[in-house]
């Protein structure tokens, strides 16, 4: 048996899954925690990643490997390869101005046009420019730019301030889009917007395409990795006409395209897949939380609020719940307050009341999916995964909110199995 390594070092934690290269079966699997913030230091990746490894049974039977990681987070080195400062993480909104800053200078529609995203706090390039303005000495002391998974990959491959190649730093097309200097369409790196950002330019890791890999000190292959987003496409086998749609903490609405997008809104991300395709993207504050919030206002657990809900009608009798309770980010409504509409004397029940969650909710995820499709991106089939998605009442209301025909595959670490899947195609 031939085995492969997938990693996610998401945002909570770092899980790892060696799986059999031929059929992909789960041979074992590992897993370490994260340090909770939006500022971490790298390193404390560099140790979870270890002992996740450790956990499943090290890698030394592995033949080959690939990390995908959470997107858009700054890591900065210096010319020595050491970590200047704690890494920016995607959820990090002090860079909020920056973005401003950014769109005003170049416009909307210039920026989605070169890079395929209109800044906002999440990407890599306004944390740059954050780190220019804020940070001047920090800034001047940046010799190299990387993200998570780009980082851990070149750490695993045997770099690091012990051996600081920073030309060995590698990335995948899907996680180059995230950072707001790489465009789409030529594949190459801005760097006028790169120098923009920071102030100066410095070295990127190379974009290897779906079929490269590099090698690892131990001669095993390593595949380009992946962003989170385009890792779980992998893992879950998303095809061109697939949506998929994520419900954890926050919700994700992603389709795979034949052609790329382009949104001068900012409501749609055009990132890049990991397979060669493109992977329009919406994002959503408020997903499971929507549900955890009003089974604890209702006292239950989450069977018993899917039992309510059901037992409910469509439209629950017309009670609407808006449920922006974190503001929201699509549409851009960071004040928003969540809002309960519709209350009479019928309708105010708790049945009526579970079954409005779950619609509010997964409302939100079908105006993020509308937006796709209204860029021309065909979508024939929803794929449900995350953790609301193991709702039985989400599962039985999403295809007539989302308005597609819905399949919920089996729970698993999707992001983790797509990196496995990546590497095995190397081989």
């Amino acid at each position: 048996m031939v085995l492969v390594m997938g990693v996610d070092s998401s945002t909570q934690s770092c899980k790892v899954v060696i799986a059999d290269a031929a059929t992909g079966a789960v041979v074992r699997t590992g897993r370490a925690v994260h340090p909770a913030g939006t500022s971490v230091d790298p390193e404390a990746w560099w140790t979870a990643l270890q002992a996740a490894i450790a956990d499943a049974g090290g890698m030394d039977d592995v033949a080959a490997w690939s990390v995908g990681g959470q997107q858009h987070g700054m890591v900065v080195l210096d010319g020595a390869g050491g970590v200047i400062r704690d890494a920016l993480l995607w959820n990090d909104t002090r860079s909020s101005g920056a973005a401003s800053d950014l769109i005003a200078e170049f416009g909307a529609e210039v920026l989605a046009q070169r890079s395929g995203l209109v800044p906002v706090a999440s990407f890599t390039i306004t944390k740059l420019r954050w780190l220019r303005d804020a940070e001047p000495g920090n800034a001047a002391r940046v010799a190299a730019v990387a993200l998570p998974h780009d980082w851990l990959t070149w750490r695993l491959r045997g770099f690091g301030p012990d051996r600081p190649d920073l030309d060995e730093l590698t990335t995948d097309r899907s996680d180059a889009s995230g950072t707001g200097y790489w465009n789409p369409a030529t594949g190459d790196y801005d760097r006028d917007l790169l120098v923009a950002a920071l102030g100066h330019d410095a070295v990127l890791p190379r974009v290897l395409g779906p079929a490269d890999h590099v090698t690892d000190a131990g001669g095993r292959r390593v595949a380009p990795g992946a962003g989170d987003n385009a890792g779980a496409a992998l893992g879950v086998g998303a095809g061109v006409g697939d949506v998929v749609v994520s419900i954890g903490t926050s919700g994700t609405v992603f389709a795979v395209s034949e052609t790329r997008t382009i949104d001068a809104t900012g409501t749609v991300a055009g990132f890049a897949s990991a397979d060669g395709h493109f992977l329009p993207l919406v994002a959503t504050l408020n997903a499971a939380r929507v549900l955890d919030a009003i089974a604890g206002l209702l006292g239950v657990d989450h069977a018993e609020l899917s039992r309510l809900a059901l037992a409910a009608p469509a439209g629950a009798t017309g009670l609407h719940l808006q449920p922006y309770f974190e503001g929201e980010r699509t549409p851009n409504l960071p004040d928003a307050t969540a809002t309960l509409s519709g209350m009479t004397l019928a309708s105010t029940t708790r049945e009526n009341l579970a079954r409005a969650a779950v619609e509010g909710m997964l409302s939100g995820l079908a105006a993020g999916l509308d937006a796709v499709r209204a860029l021309g991106v065909p979508i024939t089939r929803a794929l449900l995964i995350g953790g609301g998605a193991q709702s039985a009442a989400v599962r039985e209301v999403a295809p007539q909110v989302l308005g597609v025909p819905v399949e919920v595959p089996e729970p698993a670490e999707y992001v983790a199995l797509g990196a496995a899947r990546q590497a095995a195609s190397v081989l």
